[in-house]
């Protein structure tokens, strides 16, 4: 007697191979059978009529952040609802663990800024009943989640464990390299499904402080990448800045034999061909044994944002000023200094700066305002208003920002606009479809619908890829990737994570701003659109009213993974 069957479904199988008319039956959280139309799969305690509908992997979400939403939500909300089976946590090396007691409240206060998340949701929602990086994986596993977790060990909170209050400012000495260099593959022993780290120049903490990992020095990160070869497992994960070149890489992953995800290769304005110089580089790299993927997102890279935390210009460094001031009364002279325009406009002015804020005015529009005598704005850009004023745009925008007490809501889009170039970061062959952010800039965005977009919009609306192609990239080619085990395919064998969506219809819906985190914080959602069911190792967690809120705790907390 099988657990479940699911029977008159379209087959999807995550593999790329041609949907055919069929069913499977479920057996202890795994797949027992696969079956072509008309094969008796034999009897079940539970059977689901799919009506012709697409059964498929469930999504498998590589760059999360919900390393501390899990502490509260085993749901890892909205992925849950969005056909979303797997979630990897700590991307970037941001992290909550390990963390000394002494060190949480700095590293909650740098989650707020550099990942956008509320402090106050966090102050209220975290239970730290953790230290090390295997406390808390123990932690999650008695918790218990919805979702399957991978997480990564995250190279700032092993910089902060071990440096203190220097790790934002110094370099290490060898023997705190020594002592990282233990954590990191402590964590590996423990079940980390890698090491991940940051040197984008983007990423500040408080105040703009540099997050730690960005004083690390060339040393520093041959010593902890190294930690991945020598456990023999392990993907290294990096948020790239300018001084992390595909060279540069390569030498890390020659060094270790590692694969090596590089995040975030977005379409840039400012440089429209290095994504693809870069993408060379690394289909080169592959050619000579290494493994470097480049992680590409398949929605353009948009926020909204006040100008109380405009985050899209907090990666200039001519906006430090300002982040310095942040909450306090010199914040408003700071952006109405001349001096403080004027250095601006001379950085935007400078090209070559990857994946940074140049001059996306006319991408930059007024969403909201606070002030009644400014609503005939709502909808205008930035650029268009500016030249109407006859205005530099920095002023233009500057002054009405004071000018609205510092309440007007932006939307930006600031990469990967061009749809037409994008198609072929998605198509390449070194390239892992990802970036949804799921869990951080919680004011900002809401991408954890990226797998059903890739398969609504570009698989059925632009028609850039087949259906069969679009789940692929988002289920078989990321578990193959990370070495996650049996996930991902539809396979005898395999874990029975199902996705049940109908193809004419999936994507996913309008945002809107919901007040479910922790002290009732706000954050914007996408619901799903033509989703019907979501299995997790055999526990359906979704269906026709939503997201199942007496699904118990069907994930795992996944800690070991292929060499």
């Amino acid at each position: 007697m099988h657990d479940l069957v699911i029977t008159n479904a379209s087959i999807c199988d995550g593999l790329g191979n041609p949907a055919f008319e069929g069913g499977l039956a479920v057996k202890d959280g795994r797949i027992a059978m696969i079956g072509a139309k008309g094969d008796d799969l034999g009897a079940a305690a539970e059977t689901v009529d799919a009506q012709g509908l697409t059964l498929a992997p469930g999504i498998i979400d590589i760059h999360t952040h919900y390393d501390a939403q899990l502490t509260w939500d085993a749901y890892a909300t909205p992925s849950s609802g969005l056909g979303v089976t797997t979630v990897v946590i700590g991307n970037c090396g941001f992290t909550i663990a390990p963390c000394k007691p002494d060190d949480r409240d700095i590293t909650m206060r740098n989650l707020t800024h550099v990942e956008g998340m509320s402090l106050e949701a966090m102050r209220a929602g975290i239970e730290w009943d953790f230290e090390s990086y295997a406390d808390y994986m123990d932690s999650l596993t008695r918790r218990g989640v919805v979702p399957n977790v991978a997480a990564f060990v995250g190279h700032s909170s092993v910089r902060t464990f071990v440096l203190g209050e220097d790790a934002s400012k110094r370099a290490a000495t060898p023997d705190e390299v020594a002592r990282m260099k233990r954590i990191v593959r402590e964590a590996l022993d423990a079940g980390a499904v890698g090491f991940a780290t940051s040197t984008l120049e983007q990423h500040n903490g408080e105040g703009g402080v540099p997050m730690p990992s960005r004083l690390a020095d060339d040393h520093e990160m041959l010593e902890l990448t190294g930690a991945l070869g020598e456990a023999g497992h392990g993907v290294f994960m990096l948020t790239k800045g300018t001084r992390s070149t595909i060279p540069w890489l390569e030498n890390i992953a020659a060094n270790n034999g590692r694969p090596v995800m590089i995040a975030a290769m977005f379409i840039d304005p400012g440089d429209p061909e290095r994504v693809f110089r870069e993408l060379g580089e690394i289909a080169e790299a592959n050619g000579r044994g290494r493994e470097l993927i480049g992680q590409v997102g398949c929605f353009p890279l948009g926020m909204e944002f006040t100008m109380r935390h405009p985050y899209p210009l907090e990666a200039l460094i001519a906006w430090r000023p300002a982040m310095e001031a942040e909450g306090t009364d010199d914040y408003k002279k700071v952006l109405a200094d001349p001096a403080f325009r004027q250095g601006l406009r001379d950085e935007v002015a400078v090209p070559g700066v990857p994946n940074r804020f140049t001059n996306q005015w006319d991408t930059m529009f007024i969403a909201e305002v606070g002030k009644p005598e400014h609503r005939h704005l709502v909808g205008k850009s930035v650029g268009e208003m500016a030249r109407a004023d006859a205005k530099d745009n920095f002023d233009w925008f500057l002054d009405f920002g004071l000018a609205d007490d510092l309440d007007t809501l932006f939307q930006v889009s600031l990469f990967n606009i061009d749809e037409d170039n994008v198609i072929h970061l998605l198509k390449h062959p070194n390239a892992a479809v990802a970036l949804s952010d799921a869990g951080a800039h919680l004011s900002f965005l809401c991408d954890a619908g990226f797998g059903l977009h890739l398969m609504g919009h570009w698989a059925r609306e632009r028609g850039d890829l087949n259906l069969e192609d679009a789940v692929r990239m988002v289920t078989s080619r990321a578990a193959d990737v990370y070495r996650i085990r049996d996930r991902g395919r539809l396979t005898p064998g395999a874990w029975a994570d199902l996705m049940l969506f109908d193809p004419a219809t999936v994507g996913r819906g309008e945002k809107r701003k919901v007040n479910d985190l922790p002290t009732g914080a706000v954050r914007l959602d996408t619901p799903a659109v033509g989703l019907h069911g979501v299995w997790i190792n055999g526990v359906r967690t979704f269906d026709a009213d939503g997201v199942v809120q007496d699904c118990g705790r069907p994930g795992q907390v996944l800690r070991e993974f292929s060499a």
